[in-house]
């Protein structure tokens, strides 16, 4: 009888989590999500991708002694207008232990790493506890590297944290994937115990619960930030970049977010002056802030490598369902009449914001 009831507890561990993660699905039915067939199977896919996420973050990677890296957002996992250039790592740590970071740096163009306090199961935030950019870090001539995360100084490279940090975020954004060499990275808790400790029931109640609470919480945030978009369409605007900061925003970018609304015979013209900067790019993503499938689609995002300038040195690009031969960089929205774009400046000295026009095509 004792056996049955334990198993009877580790029974409604599971059934009460299932309840709690079909509260995520109520997005699916929000009147200001589009309801055609398409956004709402990629609304079904993308609730599972974040359960995905979300279990590997909670369950297989959450002890904060023996932190290990996993993906958040990577080619089929997409978060918050992922972006296509990059390669996301993210580890769970706690801001009252110390770790070391180390590995090599490779050839990425730009790479940050990250301290964050993760609260999208709570408020939708994501709030920096610490920043340190591989440009001002002492790196070995061989590309070789070591961090140390703590709430107080040490070594060359310090990253701090804070008693809330709650997680490791590593952006590595590259100008040409398949030419550049990726870093290597590894983590250890300095002092940590020898062994793990056995799972127990509170730790998978607390594990499911936060599972259920995250994919709830982030499916909201950003179907909120879908519906602000919306207020003013086919238009990039100049927003209050600590916004996008307090939503785990790199405070080295500035962030320049539109919806777009297309009819089969429209298309979208952007225009702008490119500032001088260390990196840029545009993407294309769905109404759910999902990246459109770069994988296999090669002109859903350009760069500063891939786009061609005007003779005048400015950027225009052109997004419609075909190439409309309008010049300039033509990104496909697939099927898609409507979704997220985002332009991202990366250590710009100017954010100049875009000229937009939606024009009709044959």
């Amino acid at each position: 009888m004792a056996r049955d009831a334990e198993a009877s507890n580790f029974a409604g561990v599971w059934d009460d989590f299932l309840r709690k993660l079909s509260e995520a699905g109520q997005v699916l039915s929000d009147p200001r999500a589009p309801h055609n067939q398409l956004d709402q199977a990629e609304g079904v896919r993308y609730l599972a991708r974040l359960t995905r996420a979300a279990l590997d973050q909670a369950l297989e990677s959450a002890d904060p002694d023996f932190p290990r890296f996993f993906q958040l957002s990577n080619e089929t996992i997409k978060i918050g207008a992922d972006n296509p250039d990059n390669i996301y790592w993210n580890a769970v740590i706690k801001g009252d232990r110390d770790y070391r970071v180390w590995g090599n740096k490779g050839d990425v163009p730009y790479l940050t790493f990250g301290t964050k306090e993760n609260r999208y199961g709570i408020d939708g935030t994501m709030i920096s506890t610490g920043e340190i950019d591989a440009k001002d870090m002492k790196i070995g001539k061989d590309g070789s590297f070591e961090i140390i995360i703590s709430q107080k100084k040490q070594g060359d490279n310090w990253l701090p944290s804070t008693a809330g940090s709650t997680g490791l975020i590593i952006r590595q954004t590259f100008t040409d994937k398949t030419k550049e060499r990726p870093g290597t990275f590894n983590i250890e808790a300095i002092n940590a115990p020898a062994t793990p400790n056995p799972i127990t029931q509170e730790d998978l109640t607390r594990a499911l619960n936060h599972t259920a609470a995250w994919v709830t919480g982030t499916a909201k945030t950003f179907a909120d930030w879908s519906a602000m978009f919306m207020e003013h369409p086919n238009q990039i605007l100049a927003r209050d970049q600590k916004f996008f900061q307090r939503g785990g925003g790199d405070p080295n970018i500035f962030y320049g977010f539109a919806y777009f609304t297309l009819k089969d015979d429209e298309a979208w013209v952007i225009e702008s002056e490119v500032p001088e900067c260390r990196l840029w790019n545009f993407q294309l993503c769905n109404w759910w802030m999902e990246s459109l499938d770069y994988r296999t689609i090669d002109n859903v995002w350009t760069n500063q490598t891939k786009a061609k300038l005007e003779k005048d040195g400015t950027l225009k690009i052109v997004v419609a369902k075909k190439d409309p031969g309008l010049g300039g960089n033509w990104l496909d929205s697939t099927s898609h009449t409507n979704g997220v774009a985002l332009l991202r400046w990366v250590g710009a000295k100017n954010h100049p914001v875009p000229k937009c026009s939606v024009v009709k095509i044959k």
